[in-house]
């Protein structure tokens, strides 16, 4: 019997491509193919990004140079600063885009931050070294921390494994570009899913430490889903179906309601919170590997925890509310 042939890439060395990296998709070029066990990988170059940031990536981050995705491009960009609330990210400048590729996914320090820009950054005048700096203000306000906290403080990326990012951006075309929403209260909640992992993980007999660690963490991440849901984890379309379920369920944590499409957002978001905690580097580190297990649980079970049946279209109601 022959051997199987590898799969032939869809994309040529020297190809201009868009690559997505986080939730948004930049301009790139395949500098090199790789085909090793039936799997293709491309080194991307990101277009006017320092080589630092040059990288290997799966077949499924890259997608052709062509009309309809650059129009894919332009909405997720779109989607991504509606996704924010203004005054977010603390300590950061007003007005500074902040690019996706800036966040690593990995824990470190910030202590690089004089090296080449990525696209959006250093073009401000702010950022001109031929630009004297602003005179600082007499006042401080001590619920902004200082540049040097900022500098210093570490940062956390929790890395999204690959078999999930495709259902990221299902559940954003669904809702902003379909307009429709999540069905609530969710078949399974957020609730739920937490507890069910930690009875997962308590059958496979883990110590009474680990176990210990386990209920910490899934509490901790409990936690952060009901404090952030409202202000960062909900599209702007959405915001009226949260604010009905605000009105008729004031005394329900979200997490009894949401299900795992808003959980899976969470993990996008929750390392620039974790940054806040006073946490030292070994521990981040212990806390990230748990947070990366509970993410290989939702891939186990993707299949009944993700369903674009679990959507339904708005009514027309809906959509004037939501303008």
């Amino acid at each position: 019997m022959a051997p199987k042939q590898d799969p032939k890439p869809k994309f040529q060395e020297g190809e201009r491509v868009l690559c997505f990296h986080g939730p948004l998709l930049y301009e790139a070029k395949c500098v090199k193919i790789n085909i090793k066990d039936k799997q293709i990988k491309y080194f991307i170059h990101y277009s006017g990004w320092n080589k630092n940031w040059d990288e290997w990536v799966p077949e499924s981050r890259v997608l052709k140079y062509v009309d309809s995705n650059l129009q894919k491009q332009k909405e997720l960009q779109r989607a991504n600063q509606d996704h924010y609330v203004e005054g977010r990210m603390r300590g950061a400048a007003p007005n500074k885009k902040i690019p996706a590729a800036s966040q690593k996914n990995d824990v470190k320090t910030k202590k690089n931050k004089q090296k080449t820009p990525g696209p959006g950054e250093g073009t401000s005048s702010g950022g001109d070294p031929t630009h004297p700096p602003r005179k600082k203000r007499a006042r401080v306000d001590p619920t902004v921390e200082s540049e040097e906290t900022f500098i210093n403080r570490v940062e956390v990326k929790v890395k999204i494994p690959e078999e999930l990012k495709p259902w990221l951006v299902d559940d954003w075309d669904l809702i902003t570009r379909q307009k429709q929403l999540f069905h609530l209260p969710a078949k399974k909640n957020v609730d739920t899913v937490l507890e069910d992992y930690a009875n997962y993980k308590k059958s496979r007999g883990n110590s009474d430490s680990k176990e210990f660690a386990v209920n910490e963490v899934v509490a901790g991440v409990r936690e952060y889903f009901n404090v952030m849901l409202g202000t960062q984890l909900l599209y702007k379309f959405e915001r009226p179906q949260y604010a009905d379920i605000l009105a008729n369920h004031p005394d329900t944590s979200m997490s009894q309601i949401y299900g795992a499409p808003h959980l899976l957002r969470l993990f996008v978001r929750i390392g620039a919170m974790l940054a806040y905690t006073p946490l030292d580097e070994k521990s981040l580190a212990l806390l990230l590997s748990y947070l990366q297990d509970f993410l290989k649980y939702l891939v186990k079970n993707s299949a009944s925890l993700f369903n674009a049946s679990d959507y339904e279209v708005a009514p027309p109601e809906y959509h004037r509310k939501a303008v």
